[in-house]
């Protein structure tokens, strides 16, 4: 089945320029702070920040004497001491690289600080991909959304939120979501675009409990305003009926 949303461009190993701010921070302390970052991309969906050695706190890096090989040339593992603070592995120095200004730069796993900053806007997950635009958009289209012919919502009036690389989300008020058959879980899941989920919930037929399949966000980022407080459904494991024609599920990806 071909795809109806634009794919991903970037290709592995590519290089660009970050025109941001990035600022990473263990508790109070930062640990880099930089203008000059370079976005890297190790797979296709989204980049890494890659940092010059002068703008990180090398002080604070502790070298574990570990080579790993990538494909951007070998890497010599460190963790981070901040106080008594000390996370293992989480930094990454490369030295020599066949990648084209990436020698002598720092990669950082994301988990391995507790925030992370693009100018004074927090950002979650991962870096926020240039080559991938998020829209919300209102809509007068009708959208049915059944599971095993049983109807979960119907609306004629939703938001479809249209990302770079994944199949539209179709956002519905929650006056025509079908609550009977949901149970609310305790999932909570973030978004770099769109933030931290506020709810998830389970649809329940019969015995038959469908883990996780909706979803809602109270306090979207600010481009992602429309969405507040509507219901989206995983394409990939419900029926989608747009304007009475049935779409095709799109295959597995499982992101919001």
């Amino acid at each position: 089945m071909v795809a109806d949303y634009p794919a991903m461009i970037a290709q592995v190993n590519q290089v660009e320029p970050v025109p941001r701010r990035i600022r990473g921070f263990i508790g109070d302390t930062v640990i880099m702070d930089s203008t000059r970052a370079l976005y890297v991309w190790e797979w296709a969906n989204y980049p890494q920040y890659y940092f010059p050695l002068d703008d990180v706190r090398m002080d604070l890096l502790v070298d574990e004497d570990q080579v790993q090989h990538t494909r951007r040339g070998p890497v010599r593992r460190h963790g981070i001491r901040v106080g008594d603070v000390h996370r293992e592995g989480v930094a990454r120095l490369l030295g020599d690289s066949s990648v084209a200004g990436l020698t002598g730069t720092v990669r950082f796993e994301w988990s391995g600080l507790d925030r992370w900053f693009e100018e004074d806007e927090e950002v979650f997950l991962h870096p926020r991909n240039p080559y991938v635009r998020v829209d919300a958009l209102r809509s007068t289209r009708t959208v049915r959304v059944e599971l095993d012919g049983a109807v979960l919502a119907e609306s004629g009036s939703p938001v479809l939120v249209f990302e770079t690389g994944l199949p539209t989300r179709y956002y519905l008020p929650r006056t025509e979501v079908r609550f009977a058959r949901l149970r609310h879980t305790d999932t909570v899941t973030v978004c770099p675009y769109k933030g931290f989920t506020s709810d998830y919930w389970s649809v329940v037929l019969g015995e038959t409990v469908h883990q996780d399949l909706a979803w809602s966000y109270n306090f979207p980022a600010g481009a992602l305003l429309p969405i507040a407080g509507l219901v989206a459904f995983y394409n990939e494991k419900v029926d989608i009926v747009l304007d009475g024609v049935a779409l095709e599920r799109p295959k597995t990806h499982l992101i919001r």
